[in-house]
């Protein structure tokens, strides 16, 4: 499964629209409005504004023009990647948090589009809201384990996801090692490189060959791939070029789902132009910490300094080290430098991160933690 974060990028790309509104008025209708969630947390609010939390699904139906991935056509819809971004009140900071599709928990009772319950249970695997009633019971779960209010929902299919990759002409990765997952069509050469949207596709899919830890493993791929996503959108000169981010936003509004307050470019437009002043550095991706869930080890459930985090969230303060250890930023480059280690690559092991996982082998004393989380994970340390 994929997740681009549509949402951050669009941040940084929609300004440019400003001053390009007849044209984008065009894509006004390719956005598909969902359907506004039956709230279960409050709206907190802070002494410097309004901060903004913003949900971003991944869809793996294989319904639709170019989803057709691996010659499966019915099998529903899931979620197998999730982020909740946690937009600061002063739209200086932004925190990705991963919320992995194998966690155990309690999910709440829901209603969908169609108007059918979906009964609450006590424990079921995340994902499952999104296959019983898609992104409206997912964001009505979040809310209800979290306490955070969920401002906006945005969702993504696989066919978005190659046509905005290929709209800002390919993004960096760095693979550590060769792939050859042939009964899975895919192959890399390992090393820095510049993927397309169809290989785009494969890469944060893969997960037989890469990760020791498989689904984890893929999810912080993920991770690496939005954060140099959102770098090659900044920097690189696409918010120069009208016609290429033209090009990313007409992928992008064809292939989401979005909350009806979000529903128009122009009411995204006014969302991005409040991030003229975040920096590259400013935009991290972390994971929430998490465990064994001990009746299945192929599960996990959230650790109990998850509870720890989200009342951080809803008073919009600085993220503590316990909870930045392992953190990803769009200012890493693949295969170069920046604020963190290369590559895409981690700054340390954190608790709850993939070398915590139940499938992951224990850390040598002899192996420095960043590496062998990196390693483990799929990706160059």
């Amino acid at each position: 499964m994929l997740i681009v974060i549509v949402v951050t990028q669009l941040v940084v790309a929609l300004a440019t629209a400003l001053i390009i509104t007849t044209a984008y008025q065009r894509l006004d209708k390719n956005i598909d409005p969902g359907a506004e969630p039956d709230h279960r947390a409050k709206k907190h609010r802070v002494a410097d504004g309004e901060p903004l939390n913003i949900l971003v699904m991944g869809s793996d139906s294989r319904v639709g023009k170019g989803n057709d991935v691996d010659g499966q056509t019915d099998i529903g819809q899931r979620s197998d990647t999730t982020i909740l971004v946690h937009i600061s009140a002063d739209r200086k900071t932004v925190y990705g948090v991963s919320l992995p599709r194998d966690a155990m928990v309690a999910r709440p009772e829901c209603t969908t589009e169609d108007g059918e319950t979906v009964p609450a249970s006590d424990s079921v695997i995340f994902n499952d809201a999104f296959s019983q009633g898609g992104p409206k019971c997912t964001v009505e779960q979040v809310e209800s384990l979290t306490g955070i209010y969920i401002d906006h929902y945005v969702t993504i299919d696989f066919n978005g996801f190659k046509d905005m990759v290929d709209a800002v002409h390919g993004v960096t990765v760095c693979i550590p090692e060769d792939v050859d997952d042939s009964a899975h069509g895919i192959t890399f050469d390992a090393g820095t490189q510049e993927l397309n949207g169809q290989q785009a596709l494969n890469y944060v899919r893969e997960r037989y060959v890469l990760s020791a830890n498989s689904d984890i493993g893929r999810m912080k791929r993920q991770q690496a791939f939005i954060a140099s996503m959102i770098n090659k959108v900044v920097s690189a000169g696409t918010l120069t070029q009208p016609t290429r981010v033209y090009a990313f936003l007409k992928a992008a509004t064809a292939s989401i789902v979005t909350d009806p307050k979000l529903a128009s470019v122009s009411k995204l437009a006014n969302l991005a132009y409040q991030f003229r002043k975040t920096n590259l550095d400013d935009i991290t991706f972390i994971t929430v910490p998490f465990e064994e869930y001990a009746p299945d080890p192929n599960r996990l459930q959230w650790a109990p300094s998850a509870k720890g985090l989200w009342p951080i969230l809803i008073k919009d303060q600085p993220l503590p080290k316990r909870y930045r250890e392992g953190v990803i930023s769009a200012n890493q480059t693949p295969g170069g430098s920046g604020s963190g280690n290369a590559s895409g690559g981690t700054s340390s092991s954190a608790s709850g991160s993939a070398s915590e996982s139940p499938t992951s082998p224990e850390s040598s004393p002899s192996t420095p933690t960043g590496e062998l989380e990196a390693d483990q994970n799929g990706l160059c340390a």
